[in-house]
C-alpha cells in the first residue's frame, strides 16, 4: 500500500499544477523585472551605486549631478524612473530633494534572485556571492 503512494508524482513539486500564489508570483516576477529594467542603463546604475555608498544620508540632487556630470534635465528623468519603481526615495528640504537608495527594495530584489540561484538548485554557491561583494 504505500509503495503505490510513493510512485505517484508530486505535481506540485514540477510545477505544473496551478496554485493561488502563481498570480502573485507572477506580479512579483514582472514588478522584479520593471527593477532590473529601471537599473538597467549605465546612469542609474552609477546613480543607483552613488547613492548606495552614501547610505543611508543620501544626497541632494546638485551633489548627484556633480559627481556623475549627467545633465539636470536627464538626471531628473533618470531618478523619476528609478523613484517609480521603487528603488530611491525622495524627500524634501526646504528648497533640495534628497534621494536615498531603498535599501528595503534592493533587499527583496537580491532575495529573489538569492533564492533562484543559491537556494532551490545551488546554481551558485552562496559563499560566492559573499566573496564578490567584497
Amino acid at each position: 500500500m504505500g509503495g503505490a503512494l510513493d510512485t505517484k508524482p508530486y505535481f506540485c513539486n514540477y510545477r505544473n499544477m496551478p496554485t493561488t500564489s502563481s498570480k502573485k508570483s507572477n506580479e512579483q516576477v514582472a514588478k522584479y523585472a520593471d527593477m532590473f529594467s529601471a537599473m538597467g542603463t549605465e546612469p542609474r546604475l552609477r546613480i543607483m551605486q552613488l547613492l548606495l555608498s552614501a547610505h543611508p544620508q543620501g544626497m541632494v540632487v546638485g551633489d548627484i549631478q556633480a559627481e556623475l556630470e549627467i545633465p539636470n534635465s536627464t538626471l531628473s528623468h533618470h531618478l523619476d524612473k528609478l523613484k517609480n519603481e521603487g528603488l530611491v526615495q525622495v524627500r524634501r528640504e526646504s528648497t533640495f530633494l534628497h534621494y536615498t537608495a531603498n535599501t528595503e527594495a534592493l533587499q527583496e530584489l537580491l532575495q529573489f534572485l538569492y533564492a533562484e540561484c543559491c537556494t532551490r538548485n545551488q546554481a551558485v554557491k552562496p559563499q560566492d556571492v559573499v566573496q564578490i561583494c567584497k
